[in-house]
């Protein structure tokens, strides 16, 4: 009852439902009003007249899709009529927000008759990109979407039949490659004549299995030439000649299972009579044709998934669609055929295998995937699916000759998608791209642990960096092995056995000589502390950057960094800075890391510091000076430090925007800024947040980052003579990357201020 109860207030909370329509341009003054209506609207509508094509310019078209029911097979709830469900229409529309950024409106008809179903659906042509056939029963949904792909110049999808089946076979083709089998020769067994059970089947056939090897099975047994008993068209198509006629006997010998049928269809005594390494997709909802337990008591070998997620190998549905009709919609596709079916299949089937990134790991508590028996198909929450699967149906739209628009250059087009994903995607892509455009070399003093041997697996391939591993090297290459990585030609150092360390010893004591070190302490921390190893390799030039700090505390790292390379000589010490990036702005933050109580002259300098940092991510920045006053409101000893450093950064730096003292709240109200401070230098919101000292700036980036839904990037060190930067204990795969793309174009700024621009 509590799960009834949450589950109705969920959709009764606050404002009614789930979905809502929000305007994309503002209409708050009558400029707006008269833009929008009338009379400006009449512009856009003339030229739509005259070429019908730009309707995808000047309207939702391009973006906009049909999710279309009569609710006649509601999941699992039968013919609950198109009023109820429309809350399955509505959650049908946030996975495709959600997912891949496309709107929906939820339509659903109140009508049993397929024809009448079509008439209305062809009508609506004019309003959307693609309709999304969803919840209708078999047969009628075999006729409703033959008939809508026949007069209809935009894509029909009925996801019940072809979402599944693109999953499922994305799942059999990684299972038949782990055991050796060819799908021209396996037996398969489908049971579920309905419209997913037949569209895995069409779908298994169009992959290369033989009609002759399937069988395939209803309520009423085998599905045989000769049948009368519950047969229509297109179970006709599927019938087999074989002299099965139960679901037990098709199962003999049978090499895979297609299940989209009824809870507990399956008998242990059927899973027993299948052949060697069985593949078993038992994906009735909520409850499967059999439990993995149950399949795996009697077979040790079954490979199985299920509908749900409670089990290894999800076949989800929201792994399809909404990537699908992205890759159609960006293409202006006239139908969703099978090249574009089948290049999703083959998208799925391929990101299986790739090294599972940490987001997805920590969505699914922690547990790590990796290509296998018990991860056939990627999780629904990774993020490379919109990546992989929207520009193989985009370019199978293209190459099949139904897209009415091109892409020209599909690097650009995966950026976009990555941007739909949040502001930080496109933020780091920029950076990344500017790595890419000249690689350094990037050491990683803890190069023995897991997560930066996956990263630099990613800097490797993405061409990003020139990875540097410091540690045992037996440790390293066992750790790559047991990983499945592939990092040949990596260069590996033990610090231990290196033959650059006797050089590296006599430099350090004469750096620290005067500060109480001798040459045998020299020899024994460059043997023993990577560390101070990676910050002489960057101060001998031996690399370009280091990274570290994913098993130490922060001191750990940036005091080696300190005593070896040093702050730059113009400038007074060293400078922490966090990038926050929202969904729509970006915020840079200093100094949240390293200064306690910064003077009025550091503060400056923080702040000049931050702003070319800024520039560095194509940020023009608009520096906030932040403080409990605003412009002399309250005299205090904290507040004429921050007045003074203002006053500092327009001396030094006169070409820079900045303000202050000013509150936090000020910084990112412009219409009281205009209103109260019109002699504000700052118009518009702020985007470099100067904080009076490392108290208010720490609290208030773990704030903002915490509460404020924000990436954090960073820390990114400001001031060092040569780019080293610091992880933290809770980094993910993705921030190492992401750090290692910010230390490449450190190295890359800092080599043309030393006129060197060689590149790796």
């Amino acid at each position: 009852m509590a799960k009834k109860r949450e589950a109705l207030d969920y959709h009764s909370s606050g404002r009614k439902g789930k979905i809502e329509v929000v305007p994309t341009k503002p209409c708050d003054t009558s400029r707006d009003l008269a833009l929008a209506y009338s009379p400006g609207v009449a512009e856009p509508c003339l030229e739509i007249e005259k070429n019908p094509e730009d309707a995808y310019k000047y309207t939702t078209k391009g973006n906009l899709v049909a999710v279309v029911s009569n609710g006649t097979a509601v999941l699992g709830l039968g013919d609950i009529g198109a009023l109820a469900g429309k809350p399955v229409m509505e959650g049908k529309g946030i996975l495709f927000k959600r997912f891949a950024d496309v709107d929906v409106f939820d339509i659903e008809l109140d009508t049993h008759d397929p024809d009448e179903i079509i008439r209305t659906v062809k009508l609506l042509e004019p309003t959307f990109g693609g309709i999304n056939l969803e919840d209708i029963k078999a047969p009628e949904c075999f006729y409703i979407e033959e008939k809508l792909k026949e007069i209809m110049n935009i894509p029909v999808f009925h996801d019940d039949q072809h979402g599944t089946a693109i999953i499922a076979n994305a799942g059999l083709i990684n299972a038949l490659e782990l055991i050796g089998k060819p799908i021209g020769e396996v037996r398969i067994v489908v049971n579920g004549a309905g419209a997913a059970g037949i569209a895995c089947a069409q779908m298994a056939l169009t992959l290369g299995a033989r009609l002759e090897n399937m069988v395939l099975c209803d309520s009423k047994g085998a599905i045989y030439k000769g049948r009368t008993e519950g047969m229509n068209p297109y179970k006709e198509r599927l019938a087999t000649e074989r002299p099965v006629r139960t679901l037990a006997d098709a199962m003999v010998d049978a090499d895979v299972f297609f299940g989209v049928s009824a809870k507990d269809a399956v008998t242990p005594e059927m899973v027993a009579s299948m052949a060697p390494n069985p593949i078993i997709f038992a994906m009735a909802n909520p409850d499967p044709e059999i439990l993995p337990s149950e399949a795996q008591k009697v077979r040790s070998d079954v490979i199985i998934g299920t509908g749900r997620s409670d089990f290894p190998n999800q076949v989800n549905n929201v792994l399809c669609f909404p990537f699908l009709f992205r890759g159609a919609l960006d293409t202006h596709a006239t139908a969703i055929n099978d090249e574009m079916k089948m290049a999703a299949v083959k998208a799925l089937a391929n990101l299986a295998k790739e090294d599972v990134p940490d987001s997805v790991v920590k969505a699914y508590g922690d547990t790590k995937f990796t290509f296998g028996r018990d991860y056939l198909i990627p999780k629904p929450f990774d993020p490379r699916v919109l990546l992989r699967v929207a520009p193989a149906v985009a370019k199978a739209a293209i190459d099949s000759g139904v897209a009415r628009r091109s892409i020209e250059n599909m690097d650009r087009y995966v950026e976009a998608l990555e941007a739909l994903q949040g502001r930080s995607k496109e933020i780091m892509r920029t950076l990344i791209n500017k790595a890419k455009s000249c690689r350094k070399r990037v050491v990683f003093p803890e190069g023995d642990n897991e997560k930066i041997l996956r990263a630099a697996q990613i800097l490797v391939d993405e061409k990003i960096a020139i990875p540097i591993l410091l540690g045992p090297e037996k440790t390293i290459i066992n750790r790559i092995k047991s990983l499945g990585l592939d990092l040949h030609g990596v260069q590996i150092i033990d610090t231990k056995d290196s033959p650059k360390h006797r050089q590296y010893a006599h430099e350090m004591f004469r750096l620290r000589q005067r500060k109480g070190v001798t040459l045998a302490e020299a020899s024994r921390t460059m043997c023993r502390e990577r560390n101070y190893y990676g910050a002489m390799m960057v101060h001998m030039g031996d690399a370009d950057a280091m990274l570290s700090g994913i098993n130490a505390h922060y001191p750990e790292t940036i005091r080696p960094a300190l005593e070896i390379i040093g702050k730059q000589d113009e400038v007074r010490g060293v400078h922490g800075l966090y990038m926050l990036v929202f969904k729509k702005q970006v915020v840079f933050c200093a100094d949240t890391t390293v200064t306690i109580d910064p003077t009025a002259e550091e503060l400056a300098e923080t702040a000049i510091l931050a702003a070319h940092k800024a520039r560095h991510f194509n940020v023009e920045p608009r520096i906030a000076m932040l403080s409990f006053s605003n412009f002399g409101s309250a005299n205090h000893p904290f507040t004429q430090k921050v007045i003074r450093a203002t006053r500092l950064i327009k001396e030094m730096a006169p070409e820079l925007v900045v303000d202050g003292e000013m509150q936090a709240n000020v910084a990112f109200d412009p219409d009281l800024t205009e209103r109260q401070y019109p002699f504000s230098a700052i118009k518009g919101d702020a985007n470099v947040l100067i904080f009076p000292d490392l108290n208010s700036g720490n609290i208030a980036y773990k704030l903002l980052a915490k509460l404020g839904g924000a990436e954090a990037v960073g820390p990114i060190l400001m001031g060092v003579k040569r780019p080293v930067h610091v992880l933290q204990r809770g980094d993910d795969i993705n921030d190492i990357v992401n750090m290692a793309a910010v230390a490449v174009v450190d190295a890359q700024q800092a080599n043309e201020h030393e006129l060197n621009h060689h590149c790796y």
